[in-house]
């Protein structure tokens, strides 16, 4: 008796490890190539993230077999700051009606034209692991890429069974306003990573939505876009970009970082090179970033003066005609 009980505990765990192990090879790197994507589907769901009208949108014009459309301005706030998260239950409602849960393999698909695109899945990324989603990935170089491969396209439209997801907020990787201002006040160990071109950063040009120039004080630079050497929408390998995060500017005794932009795009390839390829510990993004923070009134350094803004604005203006 003891020995058929024994055996069959044994057999149980051993099937207990398989579903576990075939779990855990459906789920996704945290970067695809064209090629290792085109060989998980369609196990794994597709969202293609391309702007545009239903229509005329690059998704109706042609797009990976499976794939489901979520234009990136879905995922952000108001037109005031984009930045800005919306609500939970407008997420969930978003999530459902695209069929994920928690355990859902989700790959996120862009334009991958340039550095600046690959903020629009870094930030989708961030936002479907801070509402609970634990098995994400994103398409290296996009739509570029896989074009560029030669991989099968379709124009055929997908609608997904909704779901019953429920969030559960992973708020480690968020950080607020009021934490980074309470982190401000107690002097605690955060590195404070603009993650704008360098121009931001020392105030000479502002966010149209910004209420001034500048960043926030003690923060460090480096501009998203050293990532991508030679100005493509592809990430380098691992050992490239260990190789660039040696250049990051470090602060000495820092126990955590925050990434910030203007509204959260730029910083959102921070957060995603720093936290789900380097893993480096406790990489927090600041959603809002320096149009929520400028708006509210705190603290800024490196902001000109009025006189200096106002010839600023004037260069702009000149330049735009």
């Amino acid at each position: 008796m003891w020995s058929r009980l024994k055996h069959g505990c044994v057999l149980c765990w051993l099937l207990a490890a398989w579903a576990l192990s075939q779990s855990a090879s459906a789920a996704p790197s945290p970067l695809l190539t064209p090629d290792a994507l085109l060989a998980q589907l369609p196990q794994v769901r597709v969202i293609d993230i391309r702007e545009g009208d239903a229509s005329s949108s690059p998704y109706a014009a042609g797009h990976i077999p499976g794939a489901v459309w979520a234009p990136y301005s879905s995922w952000r706030g108001a037109a005031d700051n984009p930045g800005k998260l919306r609500s939970v239950p407008d997420y969930t409602a978003l999530v459902r009606s695209l069929g994920l849960n928690a355990q859902t393999p989700v790959v996120l698909v862009a334009d991958g034209s340039d550095p600046s695109d690959f903020g629009a899945p870094a930030r989708v990324y961030w936002t479907l692991k801070w509402l609970g989603l634990g098995h994400l990935a994103i398409l290296n170089g996009g739509m570029t890429a896989w074009a560029r491969a030669g991989l099968p396209m379709t124009r055929q439209s997908v609608q997904a069974q909704p779901s019953d997801f429920t969030p559960h907020l992973d708020t480690a990787i968020l950080a607020s306003r009021t934490q980074v201002a309470q982190d401000l006040r107690q002097s605690q160990s955060t590195l404070l990573l603009d993650a704008r071109p360098r121009a931001f950063y020392l105030g000479q040009v502002k966010a149209p939505a910004a209420a001034q120039p500048g960043t926030l004080p003690g923060a460090l630079d480096f501009d998203n876009a050293r990532w991508f050497p030679g100005g493509s929408g592809t990430l380098p390998d691992k050992a490239e970009l260990e190789r660039i995060a040696q250049s990051m500017p470090h602060a000495a005794g820092a126990q955590q970082t925050v990434s910030f932009c203007n509204t959260g795009h730029w910083a959102a390839t921070n957060w995603f090179v720093l936290s789900e390829l380097l893993h480096q510990p406790d990489v927090k993004l600041y959603p809002g970033s320096m149009v929520d923070w400028s708006r509210a009134g705190e603290p800024m350094t490196n902001v000109p003066s009025r006189i200096q803004q106002l010839w600023a604005q004037l260069q702009q203006t000149w330049r735009a005609h």
